[in-house]
């Protein structure tokens, strides 16, 4: 039986050298721990055991890396079996992956864009489709962060809403890539988020970045949480509503403490807009 998530859960990045520290709390101040499958998969002895007392006191959510969903090379099937039973296993709330390219004749362990076309809308989706079939439940998409476009007739909200419908797939809505992109590539976050189907909205991602110079941004997952990205979650749930949100840190790890923090702040913009109806239910 598959778990769901709370509106208002809050969840961080399960990463390995928290591990021991996290098990051995009674109650970890988090709703849940989001987790990659492909680092975790096959995993036994001490983390492995670790790993399942932790997931027994908390729900789980995978978030994909190596699917490719946008990418060229043929999906890889064993590992999307193998997803599908530890998916399965751990009763996972939510599974996502990210709408790039990420092998093409291997992996390449980086998150590619790919062309804004019609073409490549149609190819993601077929993918999609197919890996939602493979794992026997709907995948949420994260739009990725990118810093050279290439090309394309459609614009990267024009592309993203595409393959949402046809696709018929979620949305994980990392608010760090879109405050990066917006940035970088001279639109407004707002408009774009504004734009978005929030129904298919299924959760959000926090994180921080890096600024290169006067005004290029890199998206580490390495840093808090900045102010900017705060605002702009904030304004986000007031209008789409509260979704699960994750706390990510990829690298940099400080101490789970650290984290806790920032998912109890996440939580209370979370709290504060259930309580008031959202901008979206409003007609706004």
């Amino acid at each position: 039986m598959t778990l769901r998530l709370p509106a208002t859960a809050v969840g961080i990045g399960l990463r390995r050298p928290h591990l021991a520290e996290l098990a051995a709390l009674p109650d970890p101040p988090v709703d849940f721990f989001e987790l990659a499958p492909e680092n975790w998969i096959g995993v036994g002895g001490a983390p492995g055991r670790l790993l399942a007392a932790l997931l027994e006191r908390r729900p789980v959510a995978l978030h994909g890396l190596s699917l490719s969903l946008a990418g060229p090379d043929p999906l890889d099937r064993e590992l999307l079996a193998r997803s599908r039973e530890f998916a399965d296993r751990h009763r996972a709330a939510l599974h996502s992956d990210h709408l790039a390219a990420t092998s093409v004749e291997g992996q390449l362990y980086e998150l590619l864009p790919v062309p804004f076309a019609e073409a490549t809308v149609r190819h993601a989706a077929a993918r999609i489709a197919a890996a939602q079939d493979c794992l026997g439940r709907r995948i949420a998409v994260e739009n990725i962060s990118y810093y050279l476009g290439l090309g394309g007739e459609l614009s990267e909200l024009e592309f993203l809403r595409a393959v949402l419908e046809e696709a018929d797939c979620e949305l994980l809505l990392d608010l760090n890539n879109v405050h990066v992109n917006a940035a970088n590539h001279g639109y407004d976050p707002y408009a774009f988020i504004a734009g978005l189907p929030a129904e298919r909205i299924a959760g959000y991602h926090l994180a921080g970045h890096f600024r290169e110079g006067a005004g290029l941004l890199i998206d580490t997952h390495g840093a808090p949480v900045p102010e900017p990205v705060w605002t702009l979650f904030a304004w986000t749930v007031a209008r789409v509503g509260p979704r699960p949100t994750v706390i990510e840190r990829d690298f940099n790890l400080p101490p789970p403490a650290t984290l806790f923090a920032e998912a109890a702040r996440a939580r209370s913009i979370l709290l504060e807009a259930e309580a008031a109806p959202s901008a979206e239910s409003a007609g706004a």
